[in-house]
């Protein structure tokens, strides 16, 4: 399967959505519980606790719904926004409200510093970056930057009874360009990425496994018909 680069993607999005009329939340709704139900084989028994750290956009879009079907699942569950929820819009919205309404328990990091992002984490089993997507490019700032330090500082560690906290990046690890592979800031070290529709142009650069861990890539209900005009389908 070839890579698709921050513009493909974009555009494949923008193509499902006004050319198939596919609703955009449709789209999140199948990622993110494609992207749970992952998870949830992975940590292979209900009752784990999972940190989701969730950034403004439509990747912190998929986090909501992945909080929401792991719930679901068994798990235990706890969502970290690194931004003012009052300044959430269109489908992400959606799926903060329902999270909110659903009981899941929300904690606002918005002004936290890295020390209290990692207060916040520890004692999960798997922390979720659900922070920036592919339209994301140079440095990390503020709150993400502060949550992107706390993810790699308590990755690893846990009691070896327990195993050690695995990191679970949704799409590509925040700080890590789509297309270039670039880490001009802090950079999330995950353990596994679930990245969607099919690879980044960025997993193509050898340099990039260091930060991804081992990918899966992850269906998003996009027509076949739109996938084999980007060569991911016969």
């Amino acid at each position: 399967m070839r890579a698709l680069t921050r513009d493909e993607v974009r555009e494949i999005d923008r193509l499902a959505i006004e050319e198939y009329g596919l609703a955009g939340i449709v789209l999140m709704e199948n990622a993110g519980g494609n992207a749970a139900r992952l998870l949830h084989t992975l940590a292979g028994k209900p009752g784990t606790p999972v940190a989701i750290a969730c950034g403004r956009g439509n990747n912190g879009g998929d986090g909501f719904v992945m909080a929401r079907h792991l719930q679901l699942l068994g798990h235990d569950v706890r969502l970290l926004l690194a931004y003012d929820p009052q300044d959430q819009r269109g489908d992400a919205a959606v799926n903060l409200h329902v999270a909110k309404r659903a009981g899941l328990p929300l904690v606002n990091l918005a002004t936290a510093s890295s020390a209290e992002w990692a207060m916040a984490i520890r004692g999960s089993s798997w922390i979720v970056d659900a922070l920036l997507g592919t339209g994301a490019s140079g440095p990390p700032r503020g709150a993400v930057a502060h949550a992107i330090t706390a993810i790699n500082e308590v990755r690893g560690t846990g009691p070896a009874e327990d195993g050690s906290v695995r990191v679970f990046a949704v799409d590509l690890p925040s700080g890590l360009d789509c297309d270039t592979a670039a880490t001009p800031g802090g950079c999330v070290r995950a353990d596994v990425t679930a990245t969607f529709v099919a690879p980044k142009a960025a997993f193509t650069n050898p340099a990039a496994a260091a930060v991804t861990g081992a990918v899966h890539v992850l269906d998003i209900g996009a027509p076949a018909a739109l996938l084999a005009r980007y060569g991911l389908r016969d």
